[in-house]
């Protein structure tokens, strides 16, 4: 086994009656890896991260940690650790008391367990917080109490389940940073479930789409959001245009291409194509470039539209634009102020075809 291979999911499905909650998901993670399972509510995501925890047998399939099958061990004898959205900590006993918990069993001496507690906080940053109980913390310490926690266990592999979900917007995007440094400083494996795309891109070395129990795509952040796999993806990941188009000619080489109302044009070839087959051709608003005057600016399509709305994000607005004959408006995001374009204003949108991704519809 390769550190490539460190966890290996094989063939895993879970069923609840007559539901499939995981459906046939093969997954290799690599040792030190930080790896996010992403998706929307019920996609399964939850469930396989409490197939590898063990609170959940799989219905089929197995799981593989560190070369060692683990698909009947009990979660206790698991070389892994949970920390979960609410953090689960005792209220009733002060910090040091909540991180030496789970050491009780080990029978280590009062030297060791100090010293234990005392790297765990040091590592989430903590120290001289022993004392402390959890209403005398905010919610980013008593996040990190909960990840000294797990860690004072020195497991193989720590899972994360919506670690960052209870924290408002400011405190998680802190957070999405801390647990990356954290990481990479202990040099285990992450294992990280959201539904919040942000958090997973921000992180991740890896990250995983999951819808409908089943992996979509698993790639490093920045192919998942350039070369998107399939419409779900493209959609879930960030904002994105689709436009029907129709294959006209297929080569080893270029696919040729007829774009709704925008007119024919040369791509790059993708595989398993065929002439005649409806495809989307995606843009991303960020490759958009909104201009008062036809030919302002260099682009291989300009196209006339109206500006039907505009929301302003602070360094970012997002325009967007009506085009005669395509149903749904296309979305521009811009940094740049728009000199003499406001509601109801005519303007040419420009696009390279560099920027043009095929993507099939099945």
């Amino acid at each position: 086994m390769s550190d490539k291979e460190f966890i290996k999911i094989k063939n895993v499905s879970k069923k609840f009656d007559d539901v499939v909650a995981v459906d046939d998901v093969n997954i290799d993670i690599a040792k030190g890896e930080f790896f996010s399972l992403l998706g929307p509510s019920g996609c399964g995501k939850t469930t396989l991260l409490r197939i590898l925890a063990g609170f959940e047998y799989p219905s089929f399939g197995k799981v593989l940690i560190d070369n060692i099958d683990v698909t009947d061990i009990t979660p206790n004898l698991r070389p892994t650790n949970m920390v979960f959205q609410n953090y689960a900590i005792f209220p009733h006993i002060n910090v040091k008391r909540n991180i030496e918990f789970g050491l009780r069993k080990e029978k280590l001496s009062r030297e060791e367990l100090n010293q234990r507690v005392n790297d765990a906080l040091k590592m989430v940053q903590l120290e001289g917080y022993e004392d402390r109980f959890s209403n005398q913390l905010s919610g980013g310490q008593r996040q990190r109490i909960a990840l000294a926690r797990a860690l004072v266990k020195q497991p193989k592999v720590l899972l994360l389940d919506e670690p960052l979900g209870a924290l408002d917007k400011k405190l998680r995007e802190e957070m999405q940073l801390e647990l990356r440094k954290l990481q990479r400083s202990v040099g285990i494996t992450f294992i990280f479930v959201t539904h919040d795309q942000e958090e997973a891109m921000t992180m991740s070395d890896r990250v995983a789409v999951m819808n409908k129990g089943q992996i979509l795509q698993i790639s490093p952040p920045k192919d998942l959001y350039n070369n998107p796999k399939n419409l779900f993806v493209g959609d879930f990941i960030g904002q994105i245009n689709f436009l029907e188009s129709e294959v006209k000619s297929v080569d080893q080489q270029n696919v040729k291409v007829s774009i709704k109302n925008l007119g024919d044009y040369t791509l790059t070839y993708i595989d398993n194509i065929n002439q005649g087959e409806s495809i989307v051709c995606a843009i991303r608003p960020e490759t958009i470039q909104i201009t008062k005057n036809k030919d302002q600016i260099k682009s291989d399509i300009s196209v006339k539209g109206k500006i039907s709305n505009t929301s302003f994000y602070g360094n970012m607005t997002y325009v967007y634009v009506e085009i005669e004959g395509i149903k749904k408006p296309l979305m521009i995001s811009t940094s740049d102020p728009l000199e003499g374009l406001t509601y109801n204003s005519d303007c040419f949108i420009n696009i390279n075809l560099k920027d043009i991704r095929l993507i099939k519809k099945n």
